[in-house]
């Protein structure tokens, strides 16, 4: 015999039972119309943590390649396909309506990419558009509708509910796993809204530095230098054990405002985040912004002269010695690559 409060629980387990079933999440697949960019992959699990059906937008002028790459992931329902010669450069003012168009046309209750240049230039323009509030730099998501992210550089962890009934999210690809690239292949549709062509922005075309090296965002190792180094030419020194380890060069803010390498290598709250499997800091203090961006990878060693650098107390492994005595060694040691 049911109690009224046996009733209530069960009505209670329904009603999450069926918000968790009809959550919806578009992913927005990043790429340069040839190759998919792997923060895609992190934001599809944490899409699958929201609950319900994932799908995926990809978008561009000649992106068949890159529909391919995605239908292999894991965890998608299906693929919607925008090509459009209008969509060429990728930029977000004929970006942003077409996905608040797929929005209203399939009800998606989630709209999610990673907190990239991409993810962070146009999610914003979306939830303007959908008169919602957008939710940034996403690290923990509990449910549907409480998420997880960081504040004041890293230093303290807020936790929020949306009352929104869209929720627009970037969220940060070294908190999430990439999702397996499995033998299945999730169907694709070609997406029937109309793409017109921006009256305030034209894309003219771009200057892509080329480096034999991973890249900065996605490498397992990474070798970054402060303003320790003195120069831009002391790179160097980095750049000869970076190749001697396959790993990437990056650097800190100040290395960047003092000129000594361009702001695309900058690691930190205002460049990029990364999570590698090793992290060398050299001639770098610590300062709270540069440790937002690096404090996440598996190992990180520091190089440093000055014993009470804050670098030291993030580090688990620190070496208190000249840089320029210390990095030629370690690199003479490593050995050929």
């Amino acid at each position: 015999m049911f109690s009224i409060s046996h009733l209530r629980n069960f009505q209670g387990r329904n009603v999450f039972i069926l918000a968790h079933r009809f959550q919806s999440t578009l992913v927005l697949a990043e790429h340069n119309n040839g190759k998919l960019n792997p923060v895609t992959l992190s934001a599809i699990t944490a899409a699958q943590k929201v609950g319900g059906t994932v799908s995926c937008l990809v978008a561009g002028a000649k992106c068949g390649s890159v529909v391919e790459q995605l239908s292999k992931a894991t965890g998608i329902s299906k693929i919607l396909v925008a090509e459009n010669a209008n969509l060429h450069g990728l930029l977000p003012e004929p970006l942003a309506p077409l996905i608040v168009a797929t929005q209203k046309q399939f009800g998606f209750t989630h709209i999610l990419a990673g907190a990239s240049a991409f993810g962070k230039t146009l999610l914003p323009r979306v939830a303007a558009l959908l008169d919602v509030s957008p939710i940034s730099d996403v690290t923990v998501i509990h449910s549907s509708d409480t998420f997880v992210r960081t504040i004041y550089a890293g230093n303290a962890v807020l936790t929020l509910k949306s009352n929104d009934s869209i929720k627009v999210i970037t969220i940060r690809p070294t908190s999430f796993p990439a999702a397996a690239i499995g033998d299945s292949v999730a169907p694709s549709e070609a997406s029937t809204q109309a793409v017109d062509a921006s009256t305030i922005s034209e894309f003219v075309g771009q200057e892509l530095t080329k480096s034999d090296r991973p890249e900065l965002s996605s490498a397992k190792v990474v070798v970054s230098g402060g303003r320790g180094l003195k120069s831009g030419e002391n790179f160097q020194l980095l750049y000869n054990l970076a190749d001697k380890m396959g790993a990437a060069v990056g650097a800190s803010r100040a290395a960047v405002d003092a000129g000594f390498v361009s702001n695309d290598l900058q690691v930190g709250q205002t460049g990029k985040i990364l999570a590698p499997e090793l992290y060398i800091a050299v001639g770098i203090s610590g300062a709270i912004q540069h440790l937002a961006g690096m404090k996440d990878s598996k190992t990180i060693v520091a190089i440093n002269k000055d014993a009470e650098a804050p670098i030291f107390q993030v580090a688990d492994i620190g070496l208190v010695a000249d840089l320029f005595a210390a990095v030629p060694e370690l690199t003479e040691k490593i050995g050929k690559k």
